[in-house]
């Protein structure tokens, strides 16, 4: 997962005073990320024409659907929006991997699974959380 790696940051942005996504945005946001499954994995991608890296695709699909630019790398993406407890997570909802600075994201679809773009050479995918090599990763959900 090294091609989603953020350098640390040194100070970690405000929580978000977006408002939470309502349900049809959180519909919104799973639709258009499904529909990017297949296109190629780019560091520093972010387009589907371009292909994407993690953030790349979290930012093109929430500025898509709903107007929001969150942050460009997934060090800081750990502050956008509000923490949610994994019992809690639901569609739209961001899911972030790694111990105190994450290094991998994706976009919660519901059902255990999430869409990211995994890793140079990969394409965006379907993964689900309770898989062998997720669930292995501490995991945290964010909700903008």
């Amino acid at each position: 997962m090294a091609g989603c790696a953020s350098p640390p940051v040194p100070q970690r942005t405000p929580v978000s005073n977006i408002p939470p996504l309502t349900t049809e945005q959180s519909n919104s946001i799973t639709i258009h990320a499904l529909g990017l499954v297949g296109t190629p994995y780019r560091y520093g991608g972010n387009t589907p024409e371009g292909g994407f890296d993690c953030s790349g695709l979290i930012g093109y699909v929430y500025r898509s659907s709903l107007g929001q630019v969150p942050p460009r790398t997934v060090s800081r993406m750990a502050s956008f929006g509000r923490p949610v407890a994994m019992s809690e997570i639901r569609s739209g909802d961001l899911v972030l991997f790694g111990n105190s600075t994450p290094s991998h994201a994706g976009i919660y679809v519901g059902d255990g699974r999430f869409v990211h773009a995994p890793s140079t050479g990969g394409e965006v995918r379907l993964d689900r959380l309770d898989g062998v090599y997720w669930s292995r990763q501490p995991t945290q959900a964010r909700r903008p």
